[in-house]
């Protein structure tokens, strides 16, 4: 009798708001994206449309599949996926007009995972989006879980939320701000309790001090009073394919550093 074995391939997977991909490229980015030799490179916040991607843009995927997904409002939100297998499948945003114009959500469809890039809605100042936000959660969540149900999924991207005290340098005094109110919080355990893992606290649980962005104001990032925004998200049924789970935060050109992902798959 012969048994056939499958190889398990080992993935690095990288995510990272840029605030405005033209804005980053001359910044670092360039050098990091081919240093990195990511799988998946998953970016958030792009503020472009694809029309204004030029030669100089394009030069730095070449060998990737690249998938753009922009917002309908110039020079705001939209996200972009590069990666080196070319996927089964690719769906823009999740079926909701509201959303979607947006520009928010890529998914590839590859043989034994979904991976889904989300950029997820600020609240604002005065909590003016908090209750979209709401909305957003339960219809994120939703479709996270109906895509589970054909294979396990892995997400990334910036969620724009600090899930507990341990996740932002100052949680007493950011309690009812954007990012760290009890809605939100409750939201992204709403999550995690429906099947999901935050990758980089389930193998550093008790670890403090690890943030992914930083205030531009008050030299936060010198001082690292910053927050964990910034999340590789994945099905609990993957959590034995975590390998690591990584926080670059010498990584420098945007307010948010990249996070990493590296998966045994």
């Amino acid at each position: 009798m012969i048994f056939l074995y499958r190889r398990k391939i080992k993935m690095k997977l990288i995510s990272w708001n840029v605030n405005g991909l033209r804005a980053v490229i001359n910044k670092g980015f360039k050098d990091f994206f081919k240093e990195v030799d990511a799988d998946i490179f998953s970016i958030q916040e792009t503020k472009m449309q694809e029309a204004q991607l030029d030669e100089t843009i394009l030069q730095i995927f070449e060998g990737y599949n690249s998938y753009w997904n922009s917002a309908e409002k110039k020079g705001y939100s939209g996200t972009a996926i590069f990666t080196k297998q070319k996927p089964l499948n690719v769906t823009y945003g999740i079926g909701k007009e509201e959303h979607d114009k947006e520009g928010r959500v890529i998914t590839l469809e590859f043989e034994k995972f979904y991976m889904v890039n989300i950029y997820t809605p600020n609240s604002k100042r005065e909590l003016e989006r908090l209750d979209y936000r709401q909305i957003w959660e339960d219809e994120i969540r939703a479709y996270l879980l109906d895509l589970s149900t054909k294979k396990p999924v892995v997400m990334c991207g910036d969620l724009n939320v600090a899930h507990n005290e341990i996740d932002l340098k100052n949680p007493k005094t950011n309690r009812k701000n954007a990012g760290f109110t009890d809605e939100e919080r409750a939201k992204m355990t709403e999550l995690l309790n429906a099947g999901f893992i935050d990758t980089f606290r389930y193998k550093y649980p008790e670890v403090e001090g690890k943030y992914s962005w930083w205030s531009y104001m008050f030299h936060a990032r010198e001082k690292n009073a910053g927050w964990r925004i910034d999340y590789f998200i994945v099905s609990e049924s993957l959590k034995d394919k975590i390998e690591d789970a990584k926080i670059l935060d010498d990584i420098y050109g945007s307010d948010h550093c990249p996070v990493e992902l590296d998966l045994n798959i």
